[in-house]
């Protein structure tokens, strides 16, 4: 069996790089990245959220830390009560 905390880590670097690789095709077609945004989300105006100064690292690492912090917690937390859940220890 796999400690949980293995698990939490997985999801961590899943969305570290997911996000990572949206961040980057944001970067580099960000009118495309907003009508993706706008299709998915049912023809929701995501173009007036869109932020006036230009990407840059500091816009890129808060959320990647943010989501990696997130998703290494919620990983952890599922894989325990999945084992808990199914009688394991």
């Amino acid at each position: 069996m796999n400690a949980p905390w293995k698990t939490g880590i997985s999801l961590a670097l899943t969305m570290a790089i997911s996000y990572s690789i949206c961040a980057l095709l944001y970067a580099l077609w960000p009118v495309q990245g907003i009508a993706f945004l706008n299709a998915l989300f049912h023809g929701l105006d995501f173009g007036r959220l869109q932020a006036p100064q230009d990407y840059g690292v500091a816009t890129f690492v808060g959320p990647l830390l943010v989501l990696s912090v997130w998703g290494a917690m919620v990983g952890t937390l599922f894989a325990w009560l999945s084992a808990k859940l199914h009688g394991r220890p």
